[in-house]
């Protein structure tokens, strides 16, 4: 330390607080870029809605880890040179870093429980826009049918949707023809449909019955707890380490 004073016990903790520091932020930085790649893709549902903030919390928390990454590097460079100035920078560049990730967290966390928790929504949603030709229509017709594909599933809470409810699909097609999308139709590993007939006639033999809202929920669940929780645990550890940094800085 530059003038002998402090606890050597202090910096070592603080010292160890900082690593935590800043590999979870390069934790949250590199969790959060996944994030918003959209991996399970179903940023299309929450865009079209207005309720994308997940992505938002997670767009705040790529800045955020990275900054955690580079001041918990330049909290170990203060506190090995024992500079006043340097702390007090740090403690204020940590405390800025430290609202941002906060605003992150609860962004993420609020917006996932109002999708998770209304799938009317997402139903109402998929009613108005499967097949409609506008520029949010065509992405959501892409959404759904790539999901009712890949996750052998049908609608949000199954081929009922389709019959229950008047929809821009069934404005279309009548249901002799198709009473739900072709995509509910069960098919063989060639992605061939194995009985179309059987399928329009709701066979359930031969159509998805099950909806598509569990992997909806889970996808978005997932994004969202990274996002949230793992920021909340930063955030926890980091307001314990500023908090002795700020003890510490007061014995130098």
């Amino acid at each position: 330390m530059g003038d002998g004073k402090g606890s050597p016990a202090v910096v070592g903790i603080l010292i160890f607080g900082n690593v935590i520091i800043l590999l979870s932020g390069l934790a949250l930085f590199s969790e959060t870029i996944w994030v918003n790649t959209d991996e399970r893709y179903v940023y299309p549902i929450l865009g079209v809605s207005g309720k994308d903030d997940v992505f938002a919390g997670a767009w705040i928390a790529i800045f955020t880890g990275f900054f955690f990454f580079l001041l918990g590097i330049f909290g170990i460079f203060a506190l090995i040179k024992g500079s006043k100035t340097m702390l007090a920078t740090y403690l204020i560049l940590m405390l800025i870093v430290y609202i941002f990730e906060c605003a992150s967290c609860i962004t993420s966390f609020t917006h996932r429980d109002y999708m998770v928790s209304n799938e009317r929504l997402i139903t109402q949603q998929m009613l108005k826009y499967y097949t409609n030709p506008s520029p949010e229509g065509v992405q959501l017709t892409s959404l759904w049918n790539r999901l009712m594909l890949e996750q052998n599933c049908c609608g949000v809470n199954g081929p009922q949707d389709w019959v229950s409810y008047t929809s821009t699909f069934s404005s279309k097609y009548s249901e002799d023809y198709a009473p739900w999308p072709l995509q509910c139709c069960v098919r063989d590993r060639n992605y061939l449909i194995t009985n179309q007939a059987a399928c329009t006639i709701g066979h359930q033999s031969y159509v998805r019955t099950n909806g598509c809202f569990d992997y909806i929920r889970t996808a978005v669940n997932n994004y969202a707890w990274g996002v949230s929780w793992f920021g909340f645990a930063i955030l926890m550890w980091t307001f314990l380490v500023m908090g002795l940094t700020m003890y510490h800085y007061t014995t130098i």
